[in-house]
């Protein structure tokens, strides 16, 4: 089973069940390597900004997130200035569900 659950508690969440080819489900952490395509593909589609894509995959720091993104050779979505909006946006909405 994959659970999503986002790095701050504060952020509502949803749990998504996969069903795995047996294949895959032989694999050393198939949940994991499923989250990861799955951010990967919503980054590179733009479904995702990087912001959510590091909650998704539970990162503390956009640097954690940059080293997964060049393991994983995902060069083809640089940060832009939409990403930025957008991640200053939930930024700003978390801090608003604080106060």
């Amino acid at each position: 089973m994959l659970v999503l659950a986002p790095l701050f508690a504060t952020l509502k969440t949803m749990q998504i069940t996969v069903q795995l080819p047996d294949d895959l489900a032989q694999h050393a952490d198939p949940a994991r390597e499923a989250l990861e395509a799955f951010a990967i593909e919503g980054y590179r589609s733009g479904a995702l900004s990087a912001y959510q894509t590091r909650l998704l995959l539970g990162f503390e720091t956009r640097h954690e997130f940059d080293g997964f993104l060049k393991d994983h050779e995902v060069w083809d979505h640089a940060y832009s200035i939409e990403d930025l909006k957008k991640d200053a946006a939930g930024l700003e909405l978390q801090s608003d569900r604080r106060l």
